[in-house]
């Protein structure tokens, strides 16, 4: 029997049942539905993820007190807490001795800060201003639009100068000409030098919401209790692992680190970064798909009861099929091809509604929409193992039907 009229019989076998066909089909959209949706959304928040991760610039890493990633209890995390903060004579010591570094930055961070203009337009609460050495925009791989960058002058002499985010500039200059102008933050005024070049959502958030100024002058503003974060670029990417080592024992030394003991800071890169978030959603992925591939199981036995039920019903014309000279192979490959076309059915429409659905969070971060390949190929394969573990009893059962039993049942 050709491919064709197998596939011709299987369909017209679906079609004649419909309701029992759509409601056996149910079982095998929600169980692909279920991996594909969430599948789905889970790359759309790790490419989210991996593009915030991937602020630093090439051959660039951070050292800073807490660890950028934290998946720890309360306990750990006190620990974290107790360690001693990185202050600016340890960071000037690492810069002094690294050898292999292009640049070295420190930097410190303020949240939730108004930016105001002097005729009164202001932003949300929102901003944070972000205390950078001259070092700090290409080891934060920013890039200037508009007027120019921090200078060693601006940083010796503390100077009240500002560089804006696109989105604080979108929101207080919304006609342009930001540069020159003046803007204030608790009431002291800074004059804006420069405009940051947009870089875009990410995280569910954005990254334009931000304004830079001169480290020494927020320090004289926010405080000098605080830890700072130390970026180092390398030289090249070959002397990036020996920039690191060079950084860490450097500040080990620093800090007066007993040797043998564990380091009391943190380093990391974007590929450390991204590394540990992919290790974390592994785990998830391979629960998610364990309890998915259960709800596949369960519509399984659905389509062995249904192709039994077929078996039953189709019992006359089994046997009229055999007396005309249908072998064995010919009744098992037809009924094995309608549980596998039946499983595959509920699979495209599974699939479909679980990219759409998936995606679904692509829109709510403002993210690329993904079209997971892998996934969908994993879910047609799915579906037809499914179709054949489940199908090969009811098939079996009527290949070996006796064709004379078969043409007196009633």
């Amino acid at each position: 029997m050709e491919l064709r009229e197998i596939l011709s019989i299987a369909f017209t076998a679906i079609r004649a049942n419909k309701l029992r066909s759509v409601l056996t089909l149910l079982g095998v959209v929600v169980g692909v539905f279920s991996i594909i949706g969430v599948m789905t959304a889970v790359q759309v928040l790790q490419n989210s993820i991996e593009s915030g991760l991937s602020g630093l610039g090439a051959n660039t890493f951070q050292i800073q007190k807490f660890p950028a990633l934290f998946t720890g209890g309360h306990a750990q995390w006190d620990k974290f807490r107790r360690r001693k903060d990185i202050t600016l004579v340890q960071s000037e010591y690492v810069a002094q001795k690294v050898t292999t570094a292009r640049y070295v930055a420190f930097e410190a961070f303020q949240w939730g800060k108004t930016i105001q203009t002097l005729s009164g337009e202001k932003t949300n609460p929102n901003i944070s201003v972000m205390g950078e050495v001259p070092d700090g925009i290409p080891c934060n791989n920013w890039t200037i639009k508009e007027g120019r960058s921090f200078t060693d002058n601006d940083q010796t002499y503390s100077t009240k100068v500002i560089i804006l985010g696109q989105a604080v500039v979108t929101k207080i200059f919304p006609r342009g000409g930001a540069v020159g102008q003046e803007v204030k933050i608790d009431g002291d005024r800074y004059q804006v030098i420069g405009v940051f070049d947009p870089r875009g959502a990410a995280l569910g958030g954005n990254n334009d919401n931000f304004v830079a100024i001169p480290l020494s002058t927020f320090l004289g503003e926010f405080g000098r209790m605080r830890s700072l974060n130390i970026m180092i670029k390398a030289k090249s990417q070959e002397v990036y692992e020996q920039c690191m080592e060079e950084a860490r024992l450097a500040l080990r030394v620093a800090r007066k680190v007993e040797p043998g003991a564990d380091d009391d800071f943190e380093i990391f890169s974007n590929d450390s970064l991204i590394s540990t978030f992919n290790d974390f959603t592994k785990y998830v992925k391979m629960g998610i798909g364990f309890i998915s591939f259960i709800s596949l199981l369960a519509a399984g036995v659905g389509i062995m009861n249904i192709m039994l039920v077929s078996v039953t019903e189709r019992t006359k014309e089994i046997g009229l099929r055999k007396s005309i000279g249908a072998r064995k192979s010919n009744i098992l490959s037809q009924f094995m091809t309608e549980a596998v076309v039946l499983c595959q059915m509920g699979g495209v429409v599974g699939i479909g509604l679980g990219i759409l659905g998936g995606n679904l969070a692509a829109i709510a971060f403002s993210i690329p929409p993904v079209f997971p390949f892998d996934w969908a190929v994993i879910g047609f394969v799915l579906c037809a193992f499914i179709g054949v573990v489940f199908g090969v009893y009811p098939a079996w059962k009527a290949a070996n039907l006796d064709p004379i039993e078969a043409l007196r049942y009633e």
